[in-house]
């Protein structure tokens, strides 16, 4: 993953393991700089996270090439999901569409404005709910979920047979 930053790359690879280590939910990103794996002031989370940058190529590849875990029949099962980030709050936000939510109860659907993300993950075998993210790709105004994901699905297994998770003896 540290190959995969960019400018400001030790602070944002910092900044990640103060995340994965922070116990409790972040609400600012200050409260990061009080997390001891992150050894910058406030000034320069602000600044990696506004200046830094990450090469999604790079990252990318970087994922394709963690060992997976086939199942019995030697095969690797992927999933595909489209998740909604809900924010209705967020009025001047870019390119924001209106998301279907089921709401509690019967019949009461809704819809409210975010931004749905389709993703791309490899299940783990055997009664676990943990899983890899592959990919993920934010829908626009444009964009049609079902071509979307079904372009990501051969790009996801193109790029997983070019890291050599593909063997012709057992198939992807």
């Amino acid at each position: 993953m540290y190959c995969s930053l960019g400018m400001r790359r030790d602070a944002l690879f910092e900044i990640c393991d103060a995340l994965a280590c922070r116990p409790e939910r972040v609400h600012m990103l200050a409260e990061l700089c009080l997390e001891p794996e992150c050894r910058r002031g406030h000034g320069g989370v602000y600044d990696a996270v506004n200046s830094g940058e990450i090469v999604i190529g790079r990252l990318r590849r970087a994922v394709d090439a963690v060992p997976l875990r086939p199942w019995d029949d030697g095969r690797i099962r992927l999933a595909c999901d489209v998740s909604n980030w809900l924010r209705p709050d967020a009025e001047t936000s870019p390119e924001r569409l209106f998301c279907h939510v089921y709401a509690r109860g019967k019949g009461n659907a809704q819809m409210i404005p975010g931004w749905p993300y389709s993703w791309i993950a490899v299940l783990e075998p055997g009664r676990t709910s943990w899983t890899l993210p592959l990919d993920t790709v934010r829908l626009g105004p444009e964009d049609d979920a079902t071509e979307v994901t079904a372009a990501q699905v051969r790009d996801a297994v193109a790029r997983l047979t070019a890291a050599g998770h593909w063997k012709p003896s057992r198939g992807l």
